[in-house]
């Protein structure tokens, strides 16, 4: 053992001109590159990508609209969605998108009820979220969740367990906490003295923006369930890609035509919506929005490729925290026991609705076949 511990091992220095056979950094043993199969089939990226894409949606959508004199949400839907259909087309001519075919013109038939019921969605949804806060705009988009349910056993002879009916309780219930709290806030300065007329004012100005945002949620509820009842039947005979192009071409020439009959194109009504100093980062967030709505649709697939559904919906379930708290961060939204309780409740909610759902799915698997 002592003659073998005083061997001599060479040592091979590498002469001057001559490449070393040590691998580069970010490659394996061999010189070969760490596989992209390595991130894209990483549960957690995938996790982290779609929560990432979908907080940064709502709070990108939220400035885009949070002036005090925007009025051209037709025109901003519009922008989106050509932004959209422009990345799409330059990924398929890249490669990187390989299932989208020619323009089809029955697909296209096929999609165009459904492309109708986007518009009002995205519409109703952005002027709701233009006059809400967006925690409060999260926690009653929670409510389209029950029409849909109720949508499915009317028309496709779904079912709700009792679970799911605690689950939209306390949906309901995290809805009313929240628009209490919101009216609170906006009576707080209510001066109830005839000598504070500025104060009165100011507080009937809040009331009317909450009545405002609360009838464009209401409708956004029901056209979001309306558009997620309707695709249904169409979207099992496309593949992802199809169905988002699709969808989303066909909605450009009904914005851009209500854009120009509804909204103000004048130069100083431009110059209102979109101030010298916000114009830039404005613009700059329209077109991430865009960008997005691919990055959100790619993220949900990639998610629910490399774990379940299961995963997905717990996910969709826990990311409506931090989207309500993006909210109270980055717009000053208030910050009262009632609104935090609402947030609470509602985030509750989704977790006792997705579990409701896996039972639900879970013991349909169990069911023998009649």
């Amino acid at each position: 053992m002592d003659d073998k511990k005083r061997d001599d091992y060479p040592i091979k220095v590498p002469e001057p001109g001559v490449p070393s056979s040590r691998p580069p950094n970010g490659s394996k043993p061999g010189g070969l590159p760490i596989p992209v199969s390595s991130i894209t089939n990483n549960p957690s990226i995938s996790i982290i990508a779609y929560c990432i894409a979908s907080i940064s949606m709502t709070v990108i959508n939220k400035y885009c609209v949070s002036n005090s004199e925007w009025n051209m949400s037709f025109f901003f839907l519009a922008f989106q969605s050509i932004v959209s259909i422009v990345a799409i087309q330059a990924c398929k001519s890249m490669g990187l998108v390989k299932d989208l075919g020619r323009f089809d013109k029955e697909k296209a038939e096929r999609w165009l009820s459904v492309s109708l019921l986007l518009v009002a969605m995205i519409y109703t949804g952005a002027k709701a979220l233009q006059f809400l806060s967006v925690p409060v705009y999260t926690i009653f988009k929670n409510l389209s969740i029950i029409v849909i349910a109720y949508g499915e056993v009317l028309w496709f002879g779904g079912s709700v367990t009792t679970t799911a009916l605690f689950s939209f309780g306390l949906m309901v219930l995290s809805s009313a906490v929240a628009a209490w709290a919101d009216v609170q806030h906006a009576l707080a300065s209510l001066s109830g003295n005839s000598l504070n007329l500025e104060k009165d004012i100011n507080a009937a100005a809040n009331m009317s923006i909450l009545n405002a945002g609360y009838a464009w949620m209401a409708l956004n509820v029901f056209s979001s369930a309306a558009y997620a009842l309707g695709m249904r039947k169409v979207i099992k005979k496309m593949n992802d890609w199809e169905s988002m192009f699709y969808k989303t071409l066909l909605t450009i020439p009904v914005l851009v035509i209500l854009s120009l009959l509804l909204e103000d194109w004048s130069s100083e009504n431009l110059t209102k919506n979109f101030p010298v100093a916000t114009r830039n980062s404005q613009i700059l967030g329209m077109v991430y929005s865009g960008l997005g709505t691919i990055f959100i649709s790619y993220a949900s697939s990639w998610c629910i490729r490399v774990t379940s559904s299961t995963t997905y919906s717990m996910v969709g379930a826990l990311n409506k925290l931090p989207i309500a708290v993006s909210g109270l961060i980055f717009f000053d939204a208030p910050v009262t026991f009632g609104s935090v309780s609402a947030i609470f409740i509602g985030f509750i909610s989704g977790i006792v609705y997705t579990w409701a759902k896996v039972r639900q799915t879970a013991q349909a698997k169990m069911t023998l076949p009649k």
